[in-house]
């Protein structure tokens, strides 16, 4: 409120400015001018400071230092060399070049990575330099002549439209807080800023520097920096999602949409430009497309790692351990070779977890985990775990030796294990017990016979006393113990 109550006082002083000193009218008019779009720019800065949409305030602030920029050097050429009739292309080309970062905020993502905010920075530069050669197909950086300003007046109405229309389009779609905000900002600023310059353009053409008109020209940017100063929480909002993500995947394409345009309209004057500028908005724009679809790949690869690795342990989880079993049941069955399935348990584990607490638990199993995936060499084995604290290892193309040799290496091998506790004097040890089943010919379908067999052997070999291993054949209800060495 009290950014609001400034601005209205900057207004009045700029109107009664104009009203009690004619004398000094134009030369007050211009400071005040100057000083309207360089209050927007700190206002935005420090906002900048505040917000997540950083990038979006920080382009915002350097547009409207360009305005500022354009407003002094028609101050110095009415002004300084004395020459109210002359319109400095230099001017006109800055008033342009303002909108470049705009489109740029608007065009830009969040949570980009740096090489695309590097293509699209290489169009906004890209844009500029357009902007730059049309606007001195029609003016000199002295003077402009009535036919060009004209042209430029037309450039400015479609640029400013763009941005307004681009501005509300991302306010009304986005979902982030931080960003919300911005674009609210910058959606009131620019549509507030195509009225005034349209009506300044079209309507005011004749009126000079230091008349009550300019009073009109502030209000764009004072509200913008009202609006940036303005407190409050970024809230999110209820935004459709197919709207909101619509708008995300298509914002990109603001920036090569900007350079068709201004290439569409440097056909008649630079022709080979134009093509130019046409070519690399749609390289520009195709580069960033492959970009964005390799990223794509590359996190779609990244899900499906996580949906087969269960995130505790690192080794395969319960679903990639379904898929596995069933797949080598399926190519045992056809290539007649053998397989085997290994039940692993930790020992006294729930005794363990309320001894030395479930951070140590989690320790313990990892490092089973990865004691077990270390004894499994073979490309073709896997370890899953199965649940809470037990483990499974498909072994297929096995003889029945080998697969209880792999399960006594791997018993072995958790036996040496030493986790330490902060709240223990002595390294703490740690056993597993192992139920194997192998079967060397498969007739059916379906492995649950396998398992209610690996399973069997595992609560054997708990029954028998832990820490060993324990052999069941499928199909066979006797098992046979084997103690450790």
């Amino acid at each position: 409120m009290a950014a609001a109550w400034w601005a209205a006082l900057y207004l009045l002083c700029h109107g009664l400015a104009l009203a009690l000193l004619p004398g000094h009218a134009q030369a007050l008019s211009f400071s005040f001018l100057i000083g309207a779009p360089l209050l927007a720019a700190l206002a935005c800065l420090w906002r900048m400071r505040l917000s997540q949409a950083r990038v979006g305030w920080l382009a915002l602030a350097v547009g409207m230092l360009l305005w500022a920029g354009g407003m002094a050097l028609n101050m110095y050429q009415e002004i300084g060399r004395g020459n109210p009739d002359a319109t400095p292309g230099a001017s006109m080309l800055l008033y342009v070049l303002y909108g470049v970062p705009l489109t740029f905020a608007m065009a830009h993502p969040r949570h980009e990575p740096w090489y695309l905010i590097l293509i699209d920075g290489a169009l906004a530069l890209l844009l500029g330099y357009l902007f730059f050669v049309h606007t001195f197909s029609f003016a000199t950086v002295s003077d402009a002549p009535a036919q060009g300003i004209n042209s430029l007046r037309v450039m400015f109405d479609i640029e400013n439209l763009f941005i307004a229309v681009f501005a509300l389009v991302r306010y009304l779609a986005s979902e982030d807080g931080s960003r919300r905000v911005f674009f609210r900002a910058l959606s009131l600023f620019a549509w507030l800023y195509l009225g005034m310059a349209a009506y300044i353009n079209h309507f005011a053409t004749e009126a000079s520097y230091g008349g009550v008109t300019d009073v009109l020209i502030d209000l764009p940017f004072l509200l913008l920096a009202v609006l940036a100063l303005r407190g409050g929480a970024e809230a999110e909002d209820t935004t459709p999602r197919r709207l909101a993500l619509a708008v995300r995947a298509g914002s990109p394409l603001i920036l090569p949409a900007a350079l068709l345009v201004v290439s569409g309209l440097m056909v008649d004057k630079h022709p080979h430009l134009a093509v130019v500028g046409f070519a690399l908005a749609t390289l520009g724009s195709g580069l960033r497309g492959v970009v964005l679809q390799v990223r794509a790949m590359e996190r779609q690869d990244q899900l499906d790692v996580l949906s087969r690795v269960d995130a505790l342990t690192g080794v395969a989880n319960r679903r990639q351990f379904d898929h596995v079993l069933q797949a080598e049941w399926g190519r045992a069955r056809r290539s007649g070779q053998g397989m085997a399935l290994l039940m692993v348990d930790i020992d006294h584990f729930k005794q363990f977890n309320d001894r030395f607490g479930h951070p140590l638990g989690d320790v313990c199993l990892r490092e089973v985990a990865t004691t077990l995936a270390g004894c499994a060499t073979r490309g073709s084995d896997v370890v899953a775990r199965y649940g809470g604290e037990e483990f499974a290892v498909v072994v297929p193309a096995t003889t029945r030796e080998g697969a209880l040799a792999l399960a006594e290496t791997m018993r072995q091998a958790v036996e040496r294990v030493r986790l330490a506790s902060p709240g223990a004097v002595n390294l703490i040890g740690v056993t597993v017990s192992i139920g194997v089943a192998h079967v060397a010919q498969i007739a059916s379908s379906d492995p649950s016979g396998l398992l209610a067999a690996t399973d069997a052997a595992l609560y054997e070999a708990k029954r028998h006393g832990r820490n060993r291993v324990v052999e069941a054949d499928v199909g066979v209800s006797s098992v046979a113990v084997a103690t450790p060495r």
